[in-house]
This record gives structure tokens, sequence and C-alpha cells, in this order.
């Protein structure tokens, strides 16, 4: 008995009837040899976790444009929390923990730079639309590695439902985008206080009475009870009277800190770099790199260009735009 059967056991003994086991898998876009050692879904979060897109998941802004200190929150270190929430309350429910980490690690993978801002930018000028989770499975699907990563359609579901109005059809999907939300708005109210946008004062005391009044307490509060809520459960879902303090949280960042704060003020740069990065390599899709202006022959210019800034970092992005509009300086002669 090859090690995955032996896990695969494991998981048919011991897992919530409820949870997606991994010899049920629907399978691959592409049907492949299984690992000997790791099981379907234990093998996508490898897949991911080795990926460029993954690595560049560091250099791309959470809320705060390009900030200084080394504590703010990266797109890569949400992820991280992310997974970290989500395994908790996988583990606890008796779910697939590596299914539920494979969608985690993977679910911002096609987020732009400067991060909701670059998504609205790149949606304003690419017509076809552009929603980060729709990107993150084209990254998996198609771009990573000129192929995509052949990620399992488990994965895939929770990748492209973990936000929006459809609901991932595993568990372990839902799991996710409601730990998503746990995490940013926690660690963007830390990030918040941190940078002097907020102070614990200025949070609703309504919200706090419920949920708690440190970072600590408030994580703790909401993932306790999603566990005792969804437990032994075919839905994962918050106790109203958690889920109405967290959504009411929520409206609160988005009126005192996603809109208009103080920190947020470089957003209309960013937006501009962005769109100028846009409109330029439309221009000028010679100016793309070989392996981009190759692909624009069979899915179009306009897609192949909004992939290449998607996949940009802040300060790539911003290198970009130097190069191609800011003049440089030149020596003079001596």
């Amino acid at each position: 008995m090859y090690i995955r059967e032996r896990t695969e056991k494991m998981e048919r003994d011991l897992l919530s009837p409820y949870a997606c086991c991994s010899a049920a898998s629907a399978g691959r876009l592409y049907p492949e040899e299984p690992c000997q050692v790791r099981t379907a879904f234990q093998r996508d979060r490898d897949r991911i976790i080795h990926s460029k897109s993954f690595r560049r998941l560091k250099g791309k802004t959470q809320v705060f444009i390009i900030p200084e200190g080394d504590h703010y929150r990266t797109r890569l270190t949400h992820t991280l929390e992310v997974a970290q929430i989500s395994r908790t309350v996988a583990k606890a429910l008796l779910l697939n923990e590596d299914l539920t980490e494979a969608i985690a690690l993977g679910h911002d993978l096609g987020h732009t730079p400067f991060g909701h801002i670059g998504e609205e930018a790149l949606n304003e000028v690419f017509a076809p639309g552009f929603r980060h989770n729709e990107q993150s499975l084209r990254v998996v699907d198609e771009l990573e590695g000129g192929k995509g990563l052949n990620l399992t359609r488990e994965v895939r579901d929770g990748i492209l439902n973990h936000t929006g109005p459809v609901q991932p059809q595993t568990l372990e999907g839902q799991v996710v985008k409601i730990c998503d939300r746990v995490a940013y708005i926690n660690h963007d109210i830390d990030d918040a206080i941190r940078g002097g946008i907020l102070t614990l004062e200025d949070l609703p005391r309504d919200c706090l009475s419920v949920l708690g009044y440190t970072h600590r307490e408030r994580i703790n509060t909401m993932v306790l009870d999603l566990i005792t809520t969804s437990w032994e459960k075919p839905v994962i879902a918050m106790s109203p009277v958690i889920r109405e303090a967290t959504d009411r949280l929520r409206a609160f960042l988005f009126e005192h800190v996603y809109i208009g704060s103080e920190a947020k003020r470089e957003e209309a740069k960013a937006r501009h770099v962005v769109q100028y990065l846009y409109s330029y390599f439309i221009k000028n899709p010679g100016a793309l790199p070989a392996e981009q202006l190759k692909r624009a022959e069979d899915v179009g210019v306009e897609r192949v260009v909004c992939d290449y800034i998607a996949g940009m970092t802040d300060y790539y992005a911003i290198a970009q735009f130097r190069r191609l509009f800011i003049p440089r300086a030149f020596s003079a002669p001596e």
C-alpha cells in the first residue's frame, strides 16, 4: 500500500461525513498519475507554495500601499493568516485540512499590485472586467509556468468562490471564505492602529463588547463561534449575533480605513500607475516581454497586458512606470 493510500484511508475513517476526502476528488482538468506519497490536495498545496505567483505575494499590497515599517501585512502574510485560521477551523470540524490549506494559499494569487485599488483600476480599463478571484483561477489554470498548475476541481472551486455571491461546493471552501474575512478584519484593525489611522477608542463599542477588545479576543470569539455554529452541520456559518457584529465592524473599516483615510491617499497615484501601464502596453505591445508577446497571438493583446500587470508586485509596477514615463537623469560631459 502506498503512503498516499494509507492517508486516504485515514481520511475516510476519521473525517466528518461532510468532509471532502481526497480519494473522492472530482479530479483535475488533465488526468495525471497519482503521487505515491501525497494525496491530491497535498499535491495542490505544494504546487501553490512552490509557484512564482505565490512568492510574488510578498511584494503586493494588502491595505496600505508601500508602508514604512516592517510589521504591516502584505498579501503574502494575509494569505498565511487565512491559511492558519482556516486550518484551525477545519481541524476542529474534522474537515480536510489539506484541501482547506490549498484553497487558502491559492485564493489571492490573482491579486493585482496596490491591492483593491489595482483591481479597480484594471476593471475600469479592461473591457471584459477584472475580478481578482477570477484572475486567481486563471493563474492556476493557465498562467503559472505557462500552462497552469492543473489543480483539483475542489481547490479551483474554492479559489474562484472565496468571494462573491456563489458558495463554494465544499465545506472546506466555505471555511476559507469566512476565515478570509475573519483574518482581514482583524489584521487591518491592527495595521490601522499601528499606522495611526485609528485608535482602539475609535472602534464601535457595541461590536467590541460582542467580539472582544483585543486582536486575540476577537479572532478567538469568531473562530469559536464558527466552530460551534457549524458543528456537525452541512454548512459553515457564524451565529446571527456574531455575524452581525462582524459585518458592522467590517462596514466601519470600509468607512474609516478602506476609503478616504490618510494612509490611503496614495491610491490615486497607484491607479494612475496601473492604468498608464495598461495604456502604454496596449499601444506598444512590442514592449512586452517575449513570452507575453507570444501569448498575445492566442488570447489577444488586451488579455495579455491585463495578465502581465496583474502579476506585477508593487515595486515592479513602479519601476516599470518610472522606466517608461519618468525622464532619466544624464551626466553632463566633463
